[in-house]
């Protein structure tokens, strides 16, 4: 639209707009894309990071839940060390919604009683970490199974492993959460793109007349795009149509988890409108 006013303006003679040569702005092009380009990476590696980091949450309980099952031997559910292993790993079902709700600034009452009782809830809640509340009752149990001897000291170190990298994956998300990339850089490629593709109809009006209108909306749908897209990966943890699924992510996890007890599992979350969150 501004290119399209630059040019009425220009074609009726109006205003006169000079013509400016096209070297400057090749420059400023070339020196917008390196600064666009170098943006997007940090943020795209920003974005696979918490990928691979929820991959091993994934992972790791899995894990946890197959270990157990083989290291317990049981035969029954209703035995002592059953029942440990039920809350074992209905705490860590929990660990996962409450990580997610902490990476999003969301409320995870909901999942967590599905998992968790209404008092264990309620009182994980009131710490100012909930996720690391639920990894340090994991380990209460694992401690309990190795007092009790349902495992042995090379068992108690499997498990707690794998609780420990649990714990990894948590603190490295909060990291990703907690530290955005610089806001000057941010702001200075935004406003670089911004008036590169506001004056860059200057330089292609009197040349090209109304086809200058095509030109500059391509130039400027991939610099404007290339930042915004920047922006929304930036942060991978919410809920925008390019963030990272962390629902259907806990999904999986609690499938794992149903199978593993002897549960019916519950189903794959799909994508709404293509987006699955």
């Amino acid at each position: 639209g501004f290119t399209l006013v630059a040019a009425l303006l220009h074609r009726y003679e109006w205003v006169v707009i000079p013509h400016f040569p096209l070297a400057p702005f090749t420059i400023v092009g070339i020196a917008l894309s390196l600064f666009l380009g170098f943006r997007n990476q940090a943020a795209y590696d920003r974005w696979w990071e918490g990928r691979k980091l929820w991959g091993d949450l994934v992972s790791e309980i899995r894990s946890l839940a197959r270990s157990s099952e083989t290291l317990l031997a049981l035969e029954e559910e209703k035995c002592e060390a059953g029942k440990l292993r039920r809350q074992l790993l209905c705490w860590v079902a929990a660990h996962s919604h409450a990580l997610r709700a902490a990476l999003r600034q969301e409320d995870c009452q909901a999942d967590m009683r599905k998992w968790l009782s209404e008092a264990d809830t309620n009182y994980m809640l009131t710490h100012d970490n909930p996720a690391d509340y639920c990894l340090r009752r994991a380990g209460r149990i694992v401690g309990a199974l190795y007092r009790a001897q349902h495992i042995d000291s090379i068992g108690l170190r499997i498990m707690d492993e794998n609780l420990s990298e649990l714990a990894r994956v948590q603190a490295a998300c909060e990291r990703i959460a907690t530290t955005p990339l610089p806001f000057a850089f941010t702001l200075l490629t935004h406003r670089t793109a911004l008036i590169y593709c506001y004056t860059l109809p200057f330089a292609l009006v009197a040349p090209m007349g109304f086809y200058s209108i095509l030109f500059t909306a391509l130039v400027a749908y991939t610099f404007i795009g290339l930042d915004v897209l920047s922006q929304e990966l930036e942060g991978p943890f919410g809920r925008e149509a390019n963030d990272l699924p962390l629902d259907a992510l806990c999904r999986i996890n609690e499938i794992s988890i149903a199978e593993s007890l002897g549960q019916k599992p519950p189903p794959h979350l799909q994508p709404v409108n293509f987006v699955l969150q």
